[in-house]
């Protein structure tokens, strides 16, 4: 529970805080509270049982990941407006059936973010419009194939793995049980 909170740096994207807390044993801590609007991450899957992923440049992690389509969430939009919006945007895919996959929290011992998860299908492909700032490939992986590649720490992304899990899961699917070929590089 916040005792006292006070902002020291305002960004584009995160603020930091640094915040007084009452912890239930009684002990008072300070955290350095790191906010963010949160964002939405997307499992598309076409007929095929294919998924759109990302082979995305991150300066931050040091190269190239490979990710679901994903976004951060602007001011007043839902997770599904986001989630629509960026797989347009990333991806070049609209979808007709949508369902939640449930939330995440990306690493909440500092990080106050919320990420929304959902399932695409019924696909339909429209011109994709990437941020000046987003350097990525589009690739279509069978969904057993990125589970695999999930489960066996070949992705390293935590909102993949985990929405790459719950949409197989949600779609009574497995991972592959031979040997899977490597992504494309």
């Amino acid at each position: 529970m916040p005792v006292r909170s006070r902002r020291v740096y305002t960004g584009r994207v995160i603020s930091l805080d640094l915040t007084e807390a009452l912890l239930p044993n009684g002990h008072q801590i300070e955290l350095e509270v790191v906010n963010h609007p949160g964002g939405a991450a997307i499992v598309a899957i076409n007929t095929a049982q294919e998924v759109c992923l990302l082979r995305q440049y991150r300066h931050v992690a040091g190269g190239w990941l490979w990710e679901v389509p994903a976004g951060k969430l602007d001011h007043g939009a839902s997770p599904e407006h986001t989630a629509r919006r960026e797989l347009s945007e990333e991806a070049g895919i609209a979808a007709a059936q949508w369902e939640t996959l449930g939330t995440i929290l990306s690493s909440p011992g500092v990080l106050a973010e919320t990420i929304h998860l959902f399932l695409a299908q019924a696909l339909t492909q429209v011109t994709p419009k990437p941020d000046q700032d987003e350097v990525l490939e589009i690739h279509w992986i069978p969904l057993n194939v990125a589970l695999t590649h999930a489960l066996n720490g070949t992705l390293l992304d935590a909102k993949t793995i985990i929405a790459l899990a719950r949409a197989a899961h949600r779609l009574g699917l497995t991972a592959a049980s031979s040997p899977v070929p490597p992504l494309p590089i």
